[in-house]
C-alpha cells in the first residue's frame, strides 16, 4: 500500500508559478512511477506529466511541455510538478498517482487532490 498526500495547490494569476508536491508512505517509493493528472470542473481527469523510479523516463502532455517540470526525490519519498507560466486552463484538482509499471501506465495508488486556480 502507497499512501499519497498532494500540497501547494493555491491561487494565482495567469504568468505565476506554483509547485506542487506529493508525500509518499512506504519504503519502496524508488520503484513507483509516479504521475501527476488533473481534473477541470465538468472535464474529464486528464494526463499532466509521469515519471519512473529513477528519474530517468519523464513524460508531459503537451498542453504543459515547456512550462511543467516533475521531479523526484527518493530520500524523501516525495514528487513534485513545478508549473511556471500558468494559464486559467491550468485550473483544477491535480492528483498524484504511484503505478507499478512505466510501461503500463497503470496507476493503482491516488491521492486526495490539491486544488489549482488560475486566475485572468
Amino acid at each position: 500500500q502507497v499512501q499519497l498526500v498532494e500540497s501547494g495547490g493555491g491561487l494565482v494569476q495567469a504568468g505565476g508559478s506554483l509547485r506542487l508536491s506529493c508525500a509518499a508512505s512506504g519504503r519502496t517509493f524508488s520503484r513507483y512511477t509516479m504521475g501527476w493528472f488533473r481534473q477541470a470542473p465538468g472535464k474529464e481527469r486528464e494526463f499532466v506529466s509521469a515519471l519512473n523510479g529513477s528519474g530517468g523516463r519523464i513524460r508531459y502532455a503537451e498542453s504543459v511541455k515547456g512550462r511543467f517540470t516533475i521531479a523526484r526525490d527518493n530520500a524523501k519519498n516525495t514528487v513534485y510538478l513545478q508549473m511556471n507560466s500558468l494559464k486559467p486552463e491550468d485550473t483544477g484538482v491535480y492528483y498524484c498517482a504511484a503505478g507499478s509499471s512505466w510501461f503500463s501506465q497503470i496507476y493503482d495508488f491516488w491521492g486526495q487532490g490539491t486544488q489549482v486556480t488560475v486566475s485572468s
